[in-house]
């Protein structure tokens, strides 16, 4: 009886079906969350011809003021409105912790410039030193304000 035995072949290949499913779940979960991802709230920014700044190792500490007036920080839920009294405490509470950490304010060109005054003179009361604004570049083909 030992010489019936019947021996199996080994396969030496390798399934590779399955890795692909994961790959392209995988795939479709990235492609879905990425534009959740981004930060602040959707705001149309003025065109100016300025230098972008250096990034920072510190993540600035970004006001946003959309076309209503609302105004939100990239801190806590970055999609919900504060109050100027909240956003204040918020803000000092950050910088306080970070003081060096850049503050940058993000407006809605179609916002009156007292409401971004406002959003200015709160980030200073919390302790910001220095105030940058957020901006789109201008595009090459169009003359800028004031040139013809």
């Amino acid at each position: 009886m030992a010489g019936l035995r019947r021996g199996r072949k080994l396969m030496g290949e390798i399934n590779v079906v399955p890795y692909i499913d994961v790959m392209l779940v995988l795939l479709i979960i990235f492609m879905v969350t990425a534009p959740m991802l981004s930060q602040g709230i959707k705001v149309e920014l003025p065109q100016a011809a300025a230098e972008p700044i250096e990034p920072d190792t510190l993540e600035p500490l970004l006001l946003s003021i959309d076309a209503a007036g609302a105004m939100y920080l990239n801190l806590g839920d970055p999609r919900q409105s504060l109050a100027p009294g909240r956003l204040l405490e918020i803000a000092a509470a950050a910088l306080r912790r970070e003081p060096e950490r850049p503050v940058l304010v993000k407006a809605d060109k179609a916002v009156p410039y007292g409401r971004v005054v406002e959003g200015m003179v709160l980030l200073q009361q919390a302790g910001a030193r220095k105030v940058g604004f957020v901006t789109e570049p201008v595009a090459a083909n169009r003359p800028q304000p004031g040139q013809r």
